[in-house]
């Protein structure tokens, strides 16, 4: 079992930054691919980075250039560095942990809200 535990939500203003950080219980975390989705209300959750076990690093489109994913394997925690926030950024930001293939699975931390408003 992995708990997952993501911090550093909050209010910020358009073209500011947050720094998200998700820390992970347990001894096996280099082995996870670890990924940050977000959801706003009415809608499914969207992938918005993901750092596989192997060490490659994925970005959605609509935040390539902004946000930079980075993972500490010692500390057993992710991060996701959001710069240059916009309005559509707003959303409740999950982290995840996955094992892909057969017999794979995940765990999803609470969730940390960000809000870019003015």
């Amino acid at each position: 079992q992995v708990q997952l535990v993501e911090s550093g939500g909050g209010l910020v203003r358009p073209g500011g930054s947050l720094r998200l950080s998700c820390s992970a219980s347990g001894s096996m975390f280099s082995m996870y691919n670890m990924h940050w989705y977000r959801q706003t209300a009415g809608n499914q959750r969207e992938l918005v980075a993901m750092s596989t076990s192997r060490g490659s690093i994925e970005y959605a489109g609509s935040v390539k250039g902004r946000f930079i994913m980075s993972r500490d394997n010692g500390k057993n925690t992710v991060y996701l560095q959001m710069n240059n926030l916009k309005p559509e950024d707003t959303a409740v930001y999950y982290c995840n942990a996955a094992i892909y293939g057969n017999g794979g699975y995940d765990y999803w931390g609470q969730g940390t809200q960000v809000t870019v408003s003015s």
